[in-house]
């Protein structure tokens, strides 16, 4: 990679397509980066508020309505910064959606997606009489860039609704998602 980087001009930059911080973001690119000098990598994508606006898009398309509980389904990540960065953007999804959204995640990180989802579906109300009733669906917000190995898992969730990722075959590229990759290649 060094190599291809040190051919691609003056000053090239990584703009990594990676949601939050993580190993890749801190240490691959990072390396590579230094062995390649001069080139420099930019932060993840996310947090972003632009990414909410694209997750909400993809909950709305899925039909999420109010009363409605939404887990929102990340990668996960060995470090902490990474798991931070994931519950930060479930709290701007949250802002932009205007209920709360928890944060799970497909591996390395607690609460995983299935146990969120089992949670989300054991909370109860009281009904008349005593009785209990259903708050809503369990709905899951895919924090993830494309469809693969880890939508699938979170596909196969015990959810009522499964959104979609990010960007999804067939669809164009959401704007937001554009810009935010523009915007970091041109931050310093």
């Amino acid at each position: 990679m060094p190599a291809v980087l040190s051919a691609a001009g003056p000053r090239p930059r990584i703009v990594p397509l990676l949601l939050s911080t993580g190993y890749h973001t801190r240490h691959d690119l990072a390396e590579a980066a230094d062995a390649a000098e001069g080139t420099t990598v930019t932060r993840a994508l996310g947090p972003d508020p632009r990414l909410a606006d694209v997750l909400a898009l993809r909950l709305r398309e899925a039909g999420v309505r109010r009363g409605d509980q939404i887990v929102m389904a990340c990668a996960g990540s060995t470090d902490p910064q990474g798991v931070a960065d994931c519950r930060a953007m479930a709290g701007l999804l949250a802002q932009r959606v205007g209920a709360k959204v928890e944060a799970a995640f497909v591996s390395a990180a607690d609460p995983s997606v299935g146990a969120a989802v089992a949670s989300a579906r054991a909370r109860t109300q009281r009904g008349w009489f005593g009785s209990r009733q259903r708050r809503g669906r369990v709905v899951v917000s895919t924090y993830l860039m494309a469809p693969g190995h880890f939508a699938a898992l979170v596909a196969g969730s015990d959810a009522d609704i499964v959104a979609e990722p990010l960007l999804v075959p067939g669809l164009p590229v959401p704007r937001e998602l554009v810009d935010i990759v523009l915007d970091r290649y041109d931050q310093p």
